[in-house]
């Protein structure tokens, strides 16, 4: 269980400039790269002796059979340079605090432009050096860590993206999720999907262990008290020809409502999701979205349209959201009351960010113990 302690002010240092890299392979390594980088070491975490271990061992490491196991917990996360070093510390927090963090395998998705036309073959020779310095990078900090990288091709989104209310919610990596039934392998039954901008606090198998009940594709905590008219336009609800569970909800039609969810952590049946094309579904309503404007706010609105009122409620500890204050002015927001699992910097404000500005926020020390960025004069 996490504690808050009285919260303590920290300077951190600026950020370094970080460029983004992966390869398409599985990795695992007990030697540290040669590459110059921010980061710290990692230590070394093991299971406890009640852990039920996986075959993590040099020669098997490249065997897609291990991603079958029933042991394993798949985390999937995407990675950009502005959030790396957040990308970095949710790594490292969810090690700290796993029995078994031998088990805990991760995917991580990393964006790669479709060329112009006009110099492929340079944007293709640039993608790669990039990836595979990402990938040196996660490997020189993580030694023992097995993950593997995938190049996400922004093209498959990025012509579906429409205005939103703050222009770091447009990026293209904001809907690899989408994609991770096409993405991962088919192997893959679940996984838990986690934002850049956390810090998880507590055994990452408790959320794993998540039932989905019946036909539900997604876990994750629900806020029923969300205001859900305020994330469409009053075009979407005069419109009735549009079709949406989410219609008969609005106030004054229904005595019930669904919850608004953050997608942002999220547990995902991905057989489920892979067998009803929820990636076509949510597609449809992006396009939807490009024809007349129905909603204001990124990525979020599509998930809302086609699982509100059919997600399985987890526990609020696993989702302590708002903590980057709102989308617009990033305010300081307390911690809500209760026991927590996973703080969230969703919103406008990320403690690094706020850390290097010299304008932290009181919440943002509860993230210091997880950064593993390198003081400048430790790096060429």
């Amino acid at each position: 269980m996490f504690k808050i302690k009285d919260y303590v002010i920290l300077t951190m240092y600026n950020q370094f400039n970080i460029v983004i890299c992966l390869t398409p392979q599985l990795t695992k390594t007990n030697s540290s790269s040669s590459l110059p980088h921010a980061f710290r070491e990692a230590p070394a975490f093991r299971n406890d002796e009640q852990c039920v271990s996986v075959n993590r061992s040099k020669s098997s490491s490249s065997d897609s059979r291990i991603w079958g196991d029933s042991n394993v917990v798949h985390i999937a996360m995407t990675l950009d340079m502005g959030y790396f070093r957040g990308s970095i510390a949710v790594v490292y927090s969810i090690l700290k605090h796993a029995a078994c963090p031998e088990n805990v395998i991760f995917h991580f998705l990393a964006a790669a432009a479709a060329g112009d036309g006009n110099n492929d073959v340079t944007r293709d020779s640039d993608t790669a050096a990039s990836l595979e310095l990402l990938r040196s990078l996660i490997d020189s900090t993580f030694p023992f860590l097995v993950f593997k990288v995938y190049r996400f091709d922004e093209s498959l989104v990025k012509s579906r993206i429409s205005a939103s209310v703050r222009v770091a919610l447009e990026h293209p990596l904001n809907y690899a999720r989408i994609y991770l039934g096409d993405i991962l392998e088919s192997c893959i039954k679940r996984v838990i999907y986690l934002d850049s901008d956390l810090i998880v606090v507590d055994d990452i198998v408790k959320l794993w262990d998540t039932r989905l009940e019946g036909s539900r594709v997604i876990g994750a905590p629900e806020y029923c008290h969300a205001n859900l008219t305020n994330y469409f336009t009053d075009s979407f609800w005069n419109n009735k020809g549009l079709s949406s569970p989410i219609m008969s909800f609005k106030p004054g039609r229904s005595k019930s409502k669904p919850c608004y969810f953050n997608t942002g952590v999220m547990v995902m049946d991905l057989v489920k999701w892979r067998q009803q094309n929820y990636r076509a579904t949510i597609e449809n309503w992006m396009k939807r979205q490009k024809q007349s404007r129905i909603y204001e706010l990124g990525s979020l609105p599509p998930f809302l349209l086609v699982f509100a009122g059919q997600v399985q409620p987890i526990d609020h500890r696993w989702n302590q959201h708002g903590l980057g204050g709102d989308n617009l002015e990033g305010r300081c927001r307390p911690l809500h009351p209760g026991p927590v699992s996973l703080l969230h910097w969703s919103g406008k404000g990320k403690p690094w960010m706020r850390l290097d500005a010299k304008h932290p926020c009181p919440v943002d020390s509860l993230w210091i113990p997880y950064d593993l960025l390198l003081p400048p004069s430790s790096y060429s």
